[in-house]
Parts: structure tokens; sequence; C-alpha cells
């Protein structure tokens, strides 16, 4: 088992002399890292932890089903803790917050809320991005006999969906696609789950859906899809770590990448054996997953420039449009370019 990582002054001054000829280079430009991943190589045993917690939702984790980093980490002492199902985002970005996650993936927006919720330093850090879909795997849904034919006959309506959630940001940009706000119609704040019971019960006018529940509805009830998230929800979401894990882990941050990104390329060309494995934990028809298989993303990204301006634009949106109570800088929540460049993995692009 490898030895815990304490710095010692011999370490730190080979490190010195390692990232010297790098230094300006790094200042000039933070997401840089071609120049360092030689460096990667040199430096071992770089975590303290015994136990990593990752977080999964209830929609499913393909991370988990496949049984992909427990072999990696027990050849490294560290004991897998999968924490959940969390019903989405906004609750596993809480519980990361309270220091019961280390790693874990949401949406665009339940990052945005929990900075702006707080003047201090995030708690989180991004660690990798999640690439997008082509926006079939979410929509704002009508009964298929609703009166409602538009967004904009949304307006004054019902509409039920997971605050803090990447449903929210759909629904916002949709409504202003059309010239509404948020504030030009009745929030119906509920989870996914309970959102989904509302509407098919009557009690919400719309709702704003993602797989596994808008497969399963569309399944089993005649609905109309107003608007799907194409051109719209176009980040995929992210992958996002504690921050006080990651800079004291980097190395087991790295390896639950690269494993991440491998299940993710295995699942993009394998959805029937990805659907079978999902089936019986999401206690659904293999038919339903593969559905949501094929219609799903599950590669990663590098946090580039562009990347981190666009969640940027996210944040400013927001705030534009009061949804969110301060204005704040996503850099705070990105890591400076050494320490991002020790947990980011060859094989993400």
């Amino acid at each position: 088992m490898n030895k815990p990582f304490q710095p010692q002054r011999r370490t730190v001054l080979k490190r010195i002399v390692q990232y010297s000829a790098l230094g300006l280079f790094a200042l000039l430009s933070p997401f840089a890292g071609s120049l360092v991943q030689s460096t990667q190589a040199q430096t071992k045993s770089e975590f303290n932890a015994k136990v990593i917690n990752l977080a999964y939702q209830s929609s499913g984790d393909i991370v988990k089903v496949r049984k992909v980093v427990e072999p990696r980490f027990k050849a490294l002492g560290v004991t897998v803790n999968w924490v959940g199902p969390f019903a989405a985002g906004p609750q596993l970005i809480e519980a990361l917050n309270a220091g019961k996650v280390d790693i874990g993936n949401v949406g665009e927006t339940p990052p945005i809320f929990s900075q702006a919720a707080t003047t201090s330093i995030p708690e989180f850090v991004y660690i990798a991005g999640r690439t997008p879909t082509n926006g079939a795997n979410q929509g704002i849904v009508v009964k298929a006999n609703s009166s409602i034919k538009t967004v904009a006959d949304l307006k004054g309506k019902k509409i039920a969906f997971q605050v803090g959630s990447n449903a929210q940001y759909l629904l916002a940009k949709a409504l202003q696609e059309v010239g509404l706000k948020i504030s030009d119609i009745q929030i119906v704040a509920l989870t996914p789950s309970e959102a989904r019971d509302a509407f098919i019960q009557d009690k919400a006018d719309a709702w704003v859906a993602g797989d596994p529940l808008l497969a399963v509805v569309e399944s089993t009830i005649p609905i109309r899809n107003l608007r799907n998230a194409a051109r719209i929800n176009t980040l995929g979401g992210f992958y996002i770590g504690r921050r006080a894990f990651v800079t004291q882990n980097p190395q087991l941050v790295q390896v639950f990448l690269e494993e991440a990104e491998k299940a993710g390329e295995f699942a993009e060309k394998n959805p029937t054996v990805i659907a079978n494995d999902l089936a019986p934990e999401l206690k659904l028809d293999v038919s339903i997953v593969e559905k949501v298989v094929r219609r799903s993303a599950y590669r990663l990204r590098r946090l580039t420039p562009a990347i981190v301006a666009e969640q940027q634009g996210v944040a400013d949106f927001y705030f534009a449009e009061k949804v969110i109570p301060r204005k704040i800088d996503i850099k705070q929540a990105i890591l400076p370019t050494l320490q991002y460049q020790a947990i980011a993995p060859n094989n993400i692009k």
C-alpha cells in the first residue's frame, strides 16, 4: 500500500526545479496543459485519504454500475464509498459542501446556485466537463390534450421542476426565446420525481423533465414536448470535487477521472450493454433504459477557457434575470494551473 503523501524539503526543491521552466507560461495561460504533463509521472503517492466518497444520483451512474474504479483504488489501499442516491444536483452539491461527498457530477446550474448562496470561497471545485447531448433527453412537456401549444402559452401557468437544476436553465432560456421570464410563470418547486407525479396528477400544467423519468412518462401517457434542450443545455454538466479533498489527493482524483472517461467511451460504443447494467438499479425495462442511454452523453472534457467562459455566461444570465442574489466569478471554483494538471488524466481531451 502506498504511504501517505507528506511533502519533504527535498521534494519541494525538486518541484521548484521541475516547474521553474514552466512558471511564466503557467501564469500567462492557466489552462495550458501539455507542458506540465511530463511532470505528472514523476509525482507519486499524492494522496492521504483512505476512503473516497463518490456521489450518484437516482438517474443512474455508469461508473458505479460498471464498478470500474474499485479495482484501481483497492490497489492503492483506498476504499470506495458510494453515497446516494441523490434526487438531483442541488441535493448532491449540498452534501458535498457538508463534507459528505468528495466527487460527484451535476448539471451546469447547481454549482452556480451554490456559489451564489455564499460570499465565501466555494467548498467545491470544477474538475472536468461533461460532453453535451443533442437535447433530446430533456424537455418542457405538457399532456397531449393540453391547450398549451407553445412555450409562449406557458405565461401564468404552473410548471413543475427542480429549482436550482439544469431544468431551471432550460426553462428560463426557453422563456427568454419568446420574450418571457421565470417571473411570468408559477413555479412548482419539487424534486424530479415529485415534479413528474404532480404533472401526471394534473397538479401542474407543464413539467420540465429529464431522463430517465422523461423516457418513462413518454412510454406511459401521451405527452407533447414543447421545447427540448437543443442549443440551450450545451455544457453537458460537470464533475465537481470537494476542494480540500481534491487539493490533498490529486492522484485519487486523476484515477477517478481516467476511469470515468473509459467508462463513458465504453458506454457510447455499447449502449445495449450499459442498458442491461443500469436497468436493475433503475428498476426499469431494458428497452426504456436503452432509449435513455442512446440519447445520453458520457464522455468527459477538459476545462478549457471556452467552457469556463460559457459557464460564466450561464451565471451572468441568472444574475441578469434576478434568479440568483449576486454576481459570481466562476474562476473562484477553478483550480490553479499546476493543481489542475495534477488531476487531469491524459485520456481526457
